[in-house]
């Protein structure tokens, strides 16, 4: 089963992401699906695809490298980098038409009996994204 989940895990970066087919999302997860992100908080399927259809929006063409992936148990965990050009704007903020610097994640799908994936964890360089899109100046120090 390791195997298979691998392969689900990866159709989700590379179809969804990589190539805008959100409707891969469908087949992949689990009816009661939930995804947990920093950014984006708690939701459902519906909610991940608004999520990839945002980014790939504001950055046309984002790219996700899966480095790392391996399962354990009902587990699958992926380290992986993200870059693209911010051509059109994201939370209210406009385009700087520049390639941001590489941002790096985490995630952690956990999948049900019936092979779908359940609930996934996603931790990320949220900060490298903020500067990216300039909501965040370059040398900010978090306040302390």
């Amino acid at each position: 089963m390791s195997r298979e989940n691998i392969e689900t895990s990866r159709r989700g970066i590379e179809e969804a992401f990589n190539r805008g087919n959100l409707d891969v999302l469908d087949e992949i997860s689990s009816d009661d699906f939930v995804g947990h992100d920093p950014l984006a908080g708690d939701q459902g399927v519906e909610g991940s695809k608004q999520q990839v259809a945002a980014y790939r929006e504001a950055f046309p063409d984002v790219e996700i490298t899966i480095e790392d992936i391996f399962a354990a148990g009902d587990r699958v965990v992926l380290r992986w980098s993200g870059s693209g050009t911010f051509q059109n704007p994201m939370m209210g903020l406009q385009p700087t038409g520049e390639k941001g610097d590489t941002v790096r994640g985490i995630t952690i799908d956990r999948f049900d009996d019936d092979g779908k994936i359940a609930e996934s964890w996603t931790q990320w360089d949220t900060l490298t994204f903020m500067r990216n899109l300039g909501a965040v100046p370059e040398g900010a120090a978090a306040a302390g």
